[in-house]
């Protein structure tokens, strides 16, 4: 079972599909100067979204903004490509598996978000935390399904898309940086601190299928189930 287990983390995250996806230099370029400027846009329409109070009408407004801008970068920026992942004795697209992914990591998150909560020495990551919820227990939760689907989608679309292809050494690393300073426009260390640990996996990921398609399945499930199953935890 260890050994199955192992294998199947091994093929997600780590053992690379072979593929021929290089930009040529001026592709690159062009990639690399379009990723600068959304990065900038994206970081200073996220930080507006959420210093608007909860249920304001305008948090929508903003935040499906985000998304398009997010999504306009990657489309702009070149070529994506959905990738692919070891299985059996071939490839396939990966969908299964970083669903699993994804439901592991709010897993340890919700555990985490338990610990917050039990130590007093922590109330005020705690604040944060339920700072971000209370856009959630606000808002309409159907509305907010869509919204945090889509910004997952934009987002991957971006920082694993075409950020992840506009930086020609240590990719996982920089873009996880950058998805996570992009996050700091928040002012909020939680969010920062998760977007660092869902940037690293979703990096990794999409180091290993050479896609979008897993980063996008594993960020929205782990969105999706921080969206319904935090409220219960804090309240």
């Amino acid at each position: 079972m260890v050994s199955q287990l192992q294998a199947w983390v091994r093929r997600a995250l780590w053992d690379v599909v072979p593929r021929d996806q290089r930009d040529t230099p001026r592709e690159l370029r062009r990639r690399q100067a379009v990723t600068i400027g959304f990065v900038l846009l994206g970081a200073l329409v996220l930080g507006l979204s959420l210093r608007i109070e909860p249920g304001n009408r305008w948090f929508y407004a903003f935040t499906f903004g985000l998304a398009a801008v997010w999504a306009v970068g990657a489309l702009a920026s070149g070529r994506l490509h959905l990738g692919r992942i070891a299985f059996r004795d071939g490839h396939a697209r990966p969908i299964l598996t970083p669903i699993g992914i994804g439901a592991l990591l709010a897993g340890v998150f919700v555990l985490g978000a338990l610990l917050v909560r039990s130590i007093e020495l922590l109330e005020p990551l705690e604040d944060q935390v339920v700072s971000v919820i209370d856009y959630a227990d606000q808002g309409s939760l159907p509305i907010l399904i869509v919204i945090t689907t889509v910004n997952g989608i934009a987002e991957e679309l971006f920082f694993r898309g075409g950020a992840y292809a506009a930086i020609t050494r240590s990719p996982v690393l920089w873009t996880t940086l950058a998805y996570a300073v992009a996050t700091l426009a928040t002012g909020n260390v939680m969010l920062s601190f998760a977007a660092v640990l869902l940037g690293f996996v979703c990096g990794l990921e999409r180091r290993a299928s050479g896609g979008i398609l897993a980063p996008i399945l594993t960020h929205c499930t782990w969105s999706l189930a921080m969206l319904l199953v935090l409220p219960v935890v804090f309240y």
